[in-house]
């Protein structure tokens, strides 16, 4: 898909991953990477969704990987929002031309958590179905770093510095790790203005989560030192009941669908199971109906 414009003239890298020939199509997915990535690293992850003929599209976030922007740089607190509903619904017309007019899912990794979770909560995106994977609910900041952020903020806030993520916590799978060092796309820059985005938007996302009726899958690593699994945890038990599922995985870390063999798979396999089983009850409902 070419790439789409905010309203701020930014272009945003769009990336497709059409069903396989011969698998049916039964929904579209709106993938959201995290901080530092980019799209290009969720092929695998499209795969296991394609096989269960799911039409997946994500694009790099604005200041992240080949779309334009300054490097995490925001021009205001809810600009990643505002580009997420926007591709969103270009997600959703282009599944009703194809005559899937069920509403896309929405998945969200780390960062991209926080927006996916912030954005079905406050309004910006109405998804089939939301999951969260290692969702930066909460963040690991000591209180020199708070002082840190609340004086950037108000004197820099589009000061881009190191991020200061570990990245051999990342996966315990040597391969992930190279290939994430040797990426090219990657970058490593955050800004106030983004850091306090994401503090704000995964605690207000917990706040909201009571009045969430979008079932919602939580994928949460127990060992991740990225970010603080308990953010997830609290985000699941505040959601009504019947809405949430929550995998807690001991001893992953961050990435969880970039983990070893086998728990990669396995990882996979939930998302997938998880999202079949939706898709099926949806459609017997619709029949009922």
């Amino acid at each position: 898909m070419p790439d789409l414009h905010t309203q701020d003239g930014i272009a945003l890298h769009v990336h497709d991953w059409p069903v396989p020939n011969g698998v049916a199509r039964r929904g579209a997915l709106l993938l959201v990477h995290g901080l530092g990535e980019h799209s290009g690293r969720y092929d695998h992850v499209a795969a296991a969704l394609g096989a269960e003929g799911v039409f997946v599209r994500s694009w790099d976030q604005r200041g992240f990987g080949r779309s334009a922007g300054k490097r995490a740089v925001l021009p205001h607190p809810e600009a990643l929002l505002d580009d997420a509903r926007l591709v969103y619904d270009a997600l959703a017309a282009d599944a009703r031309a194809a005559g899937d007019d069920a509403p896309p899912f929405l998945l969200g990794h780390s960062m991209g958590g926080a927006v996916a979770a912030r954005a079905a909560t406050g309004g910006w995106i109405a998804p089939r179905g939301l999951v969260l994977s290692s969702p930066a609910l909460r963040a690991r900041t000591t209180l020199s770093q708070r002082v840190q952020l609340a004086v950037g903020r108000r004197l820099m806030p589009t000061l881009a510095v190191p991020n200061g993520l570990s990245v051999d916590a990342l996966s315990r799978d040597p391969a992930t790790i190279a290939a994430y060092k040797a990426d090219a796309l990657v970058h490593d820059r955050v800004t106030p203005r983004l850091a306090q985005f994401i503090l704000d938007a995964g605690a207000q996302a917990i706040a909201d989560a009571p009045r969430l009726r979008v079932p919602t899958l939580l994928l949460v690593a127990g060992s991740d030192r990225i970010v603080d699994a308990g953010g997830a945890r609290a985000f699941a038990a505040a959601l009504p009941d019947g809405v949430g599922t929550l995998h807690v995985y001991d001893a992953l870390y961050h990435e969880i669908f970039n983990e070893r063999e086998p728990d990669r798979g396995r990882v996979l396999g939930d998302l997938g199971a998880w999202v079949a089983e939706r898709i099926a009850g949806q459609l017997a409902g619709a029949r009922a109906r």
